[in-house]
């Protein structure tokens, strides 16, 4: 690394504390300089836990920004609010990582490429299940050709009962939806980039509000509170890609299953196929006859790392910061995660519509 990064926190809740801050506090040329949160005291405490001395507190962000010392702003706020903060931000002449999923709606996610493109500066996303042990590696047997023309995926994003009941997920206006752009857009992300196809043609969707409006409902976080449960509890896609391809998206926080998969995809190709149901699983057919390997991933390296296990979040900051030291791509481009909402919001509008929708 050739410099010091000075980083600016947008959103001081439970991503940041969760993932981005921590991950960022393990990396020496990196130094936390600012922070911002519409609950000054979030902002404060965040400040006092991992901020470099000298740093400084906010409640507006357009306040931050006019730091010019600020190199990287990371965006930890409400779906609603991701495309006018980081665009402020690549518009101010910072490096910025917008929270999963890139925005609220696939307008906004647009208009974050074309301001990444105008401004000449870094745009990520914050995709960190890319940076799993067991993703870089089936994403080097993907590269590699093993599994073929991958023709038919399922991408799993299923919980039995975690409805997340705390600050804005079960707001339509904050967040444009439920478990579908929670955590299906993350297993979404994984089957795309597994697939290297980015070229999507026609989305059908269906979403439930079945189990939402339960009283006292079994739930890891306790029991949701069914009048502000607006957002679905359940939605399912299927996607048919330009090439012919077919994906199944599966996504719900609330459903009567025993399985029960999260931030996963089981990809079928040609030359073989894959799983990630337990561990990972390769299968296929060789000398006429089916086999099926399950991978050691306690040994050896991945694509970026070699040596000791790294969690997939300190990978992902340690490949985005060098990123913006090396000049080179970020590992999640914003035009691969634009057309992640552009397929999530294509489902809801099928859904609503019950039409299918071309793109």
């Amino acid at each position: 690394m050739s410099r010091t990064y000075r980083i600016a926190i947008v959103g001081c809740g439970g991503i940041a504390n969760g993932k981005h801050m921590p991950a960022l506090s393990k990396l020496k040329n990196i130094e936390m300089v600012a922070f911002c949160d519409i609950v000054e005291e979030r902002a404060v405490e965040a400040s006092a836990k991992y901020g470099a001395e000298g740093a400084l507190v906010y409640t507006n962000y357009k306040e931050l920004l006019r730091d010019a010392t600020i190199d990287v702003v990371h965006v930890c706020t409400p779906n609603d609010s991701h495309a006018d903060i980081a665009i402020d931000a690549l518009e101010a002449g910072k490096h910025v990582m917008s929270e999963k999923p890139m925005a609220k709606t696939a307008h906004d996610a647009q208009r974050m490429v074309d301001a990444a493109k105008r401004t000449g500066k870094k745009l990520t996303v914050g995709y960190n299940n890319r940076f799993r042990t067991d993703s870089q590696h089936l994403k080097k047997i993907c590269e590699q050709g093993e599994l073929g023309e991958i023709y038919f995926a399922k991408a799993h994003a299923i919980r039995r009962r975690a409805v997340p009941t705390w600050g804005v997920f079960l707001d339509e206006e904050k967040q444009g939806g439920g478990p579908l752009i929670d955590i299906g857009t993350h297993a979404l992300d994984l089957t795309l980039w597994m697939m290297n196809n980015y070229k999507p043609k026609v989305v059908l969707g269906t979403s439930y509000h079945k189990l939402s409006q339960r009283e006292n409902a079994a739930n890891a976080w306790g029991p949701w509170d069914p009048a502000k449960f607006t957002v679905e509890d359940s939605a399912f896609g299927m996607i048919v890609m330009e090439n012919g391809a077919t994906i199944s998206l599966e996504s719900s926080w609330a459903l009567n299953t025993l399985e029960v998969d999260e931030a996963k995809c089981t990809l079928s190709g040609t030359e073989g196929g894959a799983d990630m149901k337990d561990g990972l699983r390769i299968n296929g057919e060789k000398h006429s006859r089916l086999f099926t390997t399950e991978i050691d991933l306690k040994a050896g390296g991945v694509a970026f790392y070699d040596g000791a296990t790294e969690r997939d979040i300190d990978l992902e900051m340690r490949m985005w910061i060098k990123a913006i030291d090396e000049d080179t791509e970020p590992v999640v481009t914003p035009e691969q995660a634009f057309v992640v909402s552009q397929i999530l919001e294509a489902i809801y509008e099928s859904a609503k519509t019950g039409k299918a929708v071309y793109l």
